[in-house]
């Protein structure tokens, strides 16, 4: 039986397919009770506030131990009986964090395993095979994804070619899901600070060099039983990217630059993370901003920075408190892109600024060129914020995500086709 879902209150009804939620991994939990808990703690709380009778999507996480429960018959039958108890449909899956991601120090090892791991591969399968259960027919299944590696792991051509490889083998078992389920599932890959796609130019030439090449298409005909033309296609149609809007703005990627990128080069928009990160304008010796900053500087997560100078110059650092140490030497005035995740519905953050504006700019250029239908909001750091700006609580303060999102989304302007 086709599913038809309403359009949800705080969309545009102009486009009835699009569909938001937020990430779960916001709530800690790694084994599948945990998961399942948090489901009905957290989940069902926010769609009666943000859809109340309506459906509303949800962006599911599961870790690798909680994806081996999860692949059970009997299991996925109680989370179907679950959902459809709560009006509930899931949409997208974060295969991005694959171990322990809430608790205890995360920093470089949340991106293993990794692109170069064949668990990588084994784990985002397993995904794809509990999603292909789980969305509902006539509705695209996405699952976003590590951008292949750490940088410091991936060494030269052999390393980028192993990647490409695993992916090119998860097409072919997408496609196998599709010829058998009916449902298409894409996988997009999420540039992020100081991985080996950082920046959209990287990934853009990542995909024209491995992934939309002749051997991947090859190598497709072979696994799969396609046709080269098909081959292609069904690379194109199951392989794209993930934009993340904190990722971006902390990168200064222009939005309708990165968009028009994208568009050249054939690659698909599946998903996009609705999240905003810290700017932090910094004056000549100022030592106020770069003390009040300290208050961001946690140990579960790596806080990648970008400095923008008078020149124009980037300059990045791994992690807040190796830039708050550098910035100590340095003069002159400069801008700071901070990746830590911060709720889009606040601009301010006390000394210094959220990147909400430029979030905006984006949902709004997505809408208007009908780029993509799934829009995710992750603000994963809700247990490590600075306790003035999580006073709400959780559930109201991710209401207020799915709200501003909602809004946002319905003000863009839609080209019509």
């Amino acid at each position: 039986m086709r599913i038809t879902f309403p359009a949800y209150p705080n969309l545009p009804t102009v486009s009835s397919t699009v569909h938001l939620s937020y990430c779960t991994n916001i709530h800690p939990g790694e084994s599948w009770p945990e998961v399942r808990a948090n489901l009905e703690r957290y989940l069902v709380p926010v769609r009666e506030r943000v859809a109340p009778g309506h459906a509303f999507g949800v962006g599911l996480r599961i870790s690798g131990e909680a994806a081996r429960t999860l692949a059970t018959p009997q299991v996925l039958d109680e989370l179907h009986d679950f959902l459809r108890a709560h009006d509930l449909y899931v949409f997208t899956i974060n295969g991005f964090p694959y171990g322990p991601f809430h608790g205890r120090p995360v920093k470089e090892q949340v991106y293993l395993p990794d692109w170069l791991d064949p668990e990588r591969l084994a784990y985002t399968d397993r995904l794809a095979d509990i999603l292909a259960a789980l969305v509902p027919e006539g509705v695209e299944g996405t699952i976003s994804t590590v951008p292949g590696a750490f940088a410091p792991r991936v060494h030269g051509e052999a390393d980028q070619e192993r990647m490409a490889q695993a992916m090119i083998a998860h097409v072919a078992h997408l496609v196998r899901i599709r010829r058998d389920t009916g449902r298409r599932i894409a996988l997009a890959l999420e540039p992020e600070p100081c991985c080996f796609l950082e920046t959209i130019d990287q990934a853009v030439a990542f995909f024209e060099k491995r992934l939309f090449c002749g051997d991947a298409v090859r190598t497709l005909e072979k696994t799969a039983g396609l046709a080269r033309g098909e081959a292609e296609e069904m690379i194109r149609e199951h392989l794209g990217i993930c934009l993340d809007a904190c990722h971006l703005a902390v990168e200064f990627e222009e939005p309708a630059r990165v968009l028009a990128a994208l568009a050249t080069a054939g690659i698909r928009v599946p998903k996009v993370q609705v999240t905003a990160g810290l700017r932090v304008l910094i004056g000549e010796n100022d030592t106020a901003t770069l003390d009040a900053l300290g208050a961001f500087a946690d140990d579960v997560y790596l806080h990648q920075v970008v400095e923008r100078r008078a020149d124009g110059t980037l300059v990045r650092h791994l992690d807040l408190p190796q830039a708050l140490a550098a910035a100590r030497g340095v003069t002159g005035a400069r801008e700071w892109r901070v990746h830590f995740h911060v709720p889009v519905f606040r601009d301010r953050y006390g000394l210094f600024e959220g990147t909400q504006a430029y979030v905006a700019e984006l949902l709004r250029l997505v809408q208007q060129g009908r780029v993509s239908e799934h829009f995710e909001c992750e603000t994963y750091t809700w247990d490590v914020l600075p306790e003035e700006f999580r006073r709400e609580g959780i559930v109201a303060g991710i209401a207020r995500e799915v709200e501003w999102a909602g809004a946002a989304l319905r003000a863009a302007p839609v080209t019509r086709a």
